[in-house]
C-alpha cells in the first residue's frame, strides 16, 4: 500500500520521537568558541548589565549638569580614557572623554568634539603645564543625556540574555561574551550512523573500475546532516552481501547512535541489499507518493531507529529534507525549519498522476525557474538550485505563470531575476519508476 507524502512524514517523526533515545534534557557544557551552531538547553541570565556602567557614546567632553543651561569657557579636567575610573567632575569644568570611557559622577551629557571650541583635544603637556588655564567653548542648549549609554539600557543584570532553543550565531555568542558568559548549555547532537551500500559504488579519489560509479551519496547526505547539527559516523562502504550488511548491522552498539541510515538496496531490483539482509526484520519497506524517493524503509534494529534512503542521490537528499530533517527539527530543535515560500513558474511542467513531485529549481524574484528534469540522478542541476519545487499529489499540470510553493535550499540571488541567466539542464531520460 502506497504511503502520502504526510503519512511517511509523521511515521519517521514518531520513530524518532519514541525509538531514538535522544534526550535533549541533559545537556552539555560547552566554551562558547565551540558552541558555534548549537541550541541553547536553558535559558541564560545576564550576570551582569549591559552596559555595565554610564559611558561614552563619542569622543568628547562630559559636562557636568549645572553646565547644560548656560554654558561658557569651562576649565579642561584630565582626560578619561576606556578602562580609567574617572575622579567626580567639578561644576564648571568639562572633562574629555573617550568613547566607552566611563562617565564621571556628576555629568549629564557629553558634547561632541566636533562641536567645541578649539574642535580638538588639547595635550597632556598642555594640562600639566604649572599655572595653565586651559578652557573650552561648548555650545548652548546641549540636553540632558546626549550620546550617554546608561547602564543596563541594552540589558540589565539578570534579565533573560537568550532563552533556551536559541539556535546559536556570532550574535548570540558575541553578547554572552559581553556578559561575561564563558561556557553555556546545549542541547546534545542527534547521532547518526551512516553507511552506503552497492558493488558499483567506489569512494571518491580512488581509481575507477569500470562499470562502477563514484559514492557521491555518503558526502552529500555527512554534510547535509552535519549542517543540520547532528554528530555523524560514516560507516566504511558495503557492498551486495546481505551477510556482510547483516554482520555490520548487528555490531551496533545500543546506545551508540540515535538513528542508523543507509542509501540503496531498498528498491525492486534483483540485488536490493538492505531489502535481503532485513527480510526478517521489523524493517518496513514502503512506497512513498513522492517522486523523486519513492522508496522508502523505517523501522528499528536491536531497538534502535533505522531509516532507508533510495540509492540516487537526488533521491536520498529529498529523502532528506522531505522526512528526517522536519523529524529531527521537532525532536532538537535543529536545524531550523527550511523556508516554503511561494513563486510564480517561469514555464510548464507535467507531474506523475497519484505523486508529489518535486523539481529541483531557481528562486528570485518571486518567480523560479526549472533546473534540469525530475530525474533523481541529476546531480549537476541539483547543484545549480536553490529550492525545491513543490507539486502536489493530485496535480498533473502546471502552466507558465501558475503559483507554487517552494522550500529554500539556498541563498537566493539578489541580482534582478532574467530567466535567460539560469543554467539549463535538459534531462534526457524520464524519471526512473524507483525513483
Amino acid at each position: 500500500m502506497r504511503r502520502t507524502v504526510a503519512e511517511h512524514q509523521a511515521a519517521v517523526a514518531g520513530l524518532l520521537r519514541w525509538s531514538s533515545g535522544y534526550d535533549a534534557g541533559a545537556p552539555e557544557i560547552l566554551p562558547l568558541a565551540d558552541a558555534l551552531g548549537r541550541s541553547l538547553a536553558a535559558d541564560v541570565p545576564a550576570p551582569v548589565s549591559l552596559p555595565p556602567f554610564d559611558n561614552s557614546q563619542m569622543d568628547g567632553y562630559a559636562v557636568h549638569a549645572a553646565d547644560l543651561e548656560d554654558p561658557s569657557r569651562l576649565a579642561v579636567t584630565d582626560a578619561i580614557a576606556a578602562g580609567s575610573v574617572p575622579a567626580d567632575l567639578r561644576p564648571g569644568t568639562a572633562a574629555p572623554i573617550m568613547t566607552g570611557a566611563m562617565l564621571p559622577t556628576g555629568a549629564a551629557a557629553v558634547v561632541p568634539i566636533e562641536r567645541a571650541v578649539p574642535p580638538r583635544f588639547y595635550a597632556a603637556a598642555d594640562l600639566a603645564r604649572p599655572g595653565a588655564a586651559v578652557t573650552v567653548a561648548l555650545p548652548a542648549g546641549i540636553p540632558a543625556g546626549q550620546y550617554v549609554r546608561r547602564a543596563g539600557s541594552d540589558i540589565a543584570e539578570g534579565a533573560t540574555a537568550l532563552t533556551a532553543g536559541t539556535l546559536l550565531g556570532p550574535a548570540h555568542l558575541g553578547l554572552l561574551a559581553a556578559c561575561g558568559v564563558g561556557r553555556v548549555p546545549v542541547r546534545p547532537r542527534f547521532r547518526v550512523l551512516l553507511l552506503s551500500t552497492g558493488d558499483e559504488v567506489a569512494e571518491p579519489g580512488t581509481p575507477l573500475a569500470p562499470g562502477t560509479i563514484y559514492d557521491a551519496n555518503s558526502t552529500l547526505l555527512e554534510s547535509a546532516l552535519t549542517e543540520a547539527g547532528v554528530a555523524v559516523t560514516r560507516h566504511r562502504p558495503l557492498g551486495d552481501d546481505p551477510a556482510v550488511l547483516r554482520e555490520a548491522l548487528a555490531g551496533i552498539a545500543a546506545g551508540s547512535t540515535n538513528l542508523v541510515l543507509s542509501t540503496g538496496g531498498i528498491s525492486q531490483g534483483a540485488y536490493e541489499v538492505v531489502k535481503q539482509a532485513l527480510a526478517d526484520s521489523s524493517v518496513e519497506f514502503s512506497s512513498v507518493a513522492m517522486q523523486p524517493g519513492g522508496p522508502q524503509a523505517h523501522g528499528t534494529l536491536s531497538g534502535i531507529p533505522f531509516l532507508g534512503f533510495p540509492g540516487n542521490p537526488v533521491s536520498a537528499l529529498v529523502s532528506f529534507e522531505m522526512f528526517l530533517r522536519p523529524a529531527l527539527q521537532q525532536l532538537t530543535g535543529l536545524p531550523a525549519a527550511r523556508p516554503v515560500l511561494d513563486a510564480v513558474l517561469t514555464e510548464g511542467l507535467t507531474s506523475p498522476e497519484g505523486k508529489h513531485q518535486l523539481r529541483r529549481g531557481l528562486f528570485r524574484g518571486g518567480r523560479v525557474a526549472l533546473i534540469g528534469g525530475p530525474g533523481s540522478h541529476l546531480l549537476h542541476a541539483l547543484a545549480a538550485s536553490n529550492c525545491l519545487v513543490h507539486v502536489p499529489e493530485g496535480v498533473d499540470i502546471l502552466q507558465e505563470g501558475d503559483r507554487v510553493q517552494v522550500t529554500l535550499l539556498g541563498p537566493v540571488p539578489t541580482d534582478p531575476f532574467a530567466v535567460e541567466d539560469v543554467l539549463v539542464l535538459e534531462d534526457a531520460e524520464p524519471a526512473s519508476v524507483t525513483d
